[in-house]
């Protein structure tokens, strides 16, 4: 059976970019496992709940995920895990992944190991596509030198913080996704034109953000050779 490993953020995961691959993914039959950190439950991003940005309904569904589906409530720390043992690993965005999942070596070497391994395949996901920044190479080199990549914009974020870069919460955020991600060579293209993006380079795909979650899950289906389920 194909697997994958999600790494979600317990600083704060965006509903629909987990969720909506999440639950993609186990449609196609794939056998998914979590993992954060430090092996406790991620925490959803009460922003990503708002019904007026996403509907009554699809608020009810995320939050009784969240709330109930055992692989959030029981995830396995990343530091136990290995890419190998996987066909695909998944980064789903969300601001908090700024602060845990992007600094965190063994997500680094996750996705490193996922990117390099000819079976294997990674998919990031708007915020968490900032850990492009700090990942390397075995030679050194910047693993997103070079790769046509997409994620979460400057041209979004300026509409968030405020002339401090404070969130909502009041807390600073700490660097932009599209200024660090291009400062590591990577080609940046997040399509605004385009009401999705997602993109492809090798075995990394990677999305806009929300509303190319459930592309980007297709996206990653096909890239495992799986029918995508109707």
């Amino acid at each position: 059976m194909t697997n994958a490993l999600f790494v979600v953020s317990e600083e704060g995961y965006w509903a629909e970019e987990c969720i909506e691959p999440l639950t993609t993914l186990d449609e196609a039959g794939v056998d998914v496992t979590v993992a954060t950190p430090t092996g406790e439950p991620p925490v959803v991003d009460e922003v990503s709940l708002d019904p007026d940005d996403v509907g009554e309904e699809q608020v009810e569904r995320y939050r009784e995920i969240d709330e109930t589906d055992e692989r959030l409530n029981d995830p396995v720390p990343v530091a136990g895990e290995d890419a190998a043992d996987y066909d695909a690993v998944v980064f789903p965005g969300g601001h908090g992944t700024v602060w845990d999942v992007n600094q965190d070596s063994d997500a680094r070497r996750l996705l490193r190991d996922a990117v390099a391994d000819a079976d294997g395949v990674a998919l990031v996901v708007c915020h968490a596509v900032g850990l492009l920044a700090f990942t390397r190479e075995e030679s050194g080199e910047f693993l997103v030198a070079g790769r046509d990549v997409t994620g979460f914009p400057n041209a979004w974020e300026q509409d968030i913080v405020d002339e401090y870069d404070r969130l909502h919460d009041g807390r600073k955020l700490p660097y932009w996704v599209e200024d660090e991600v291009v400062a590591a060579g990577g080609n940046w293209d997040a399509e605004l034109e385009s009401e999705t993006s997602v993109t492809v380079d090798g075995d990394l795909v990677t999305a806009r953000g929300p509303g190319s979650s459930s592309e980007a899950a297709r996206t990653l289906l096909e890239e495992l050779s799986i029918e995508t389920p109707a």
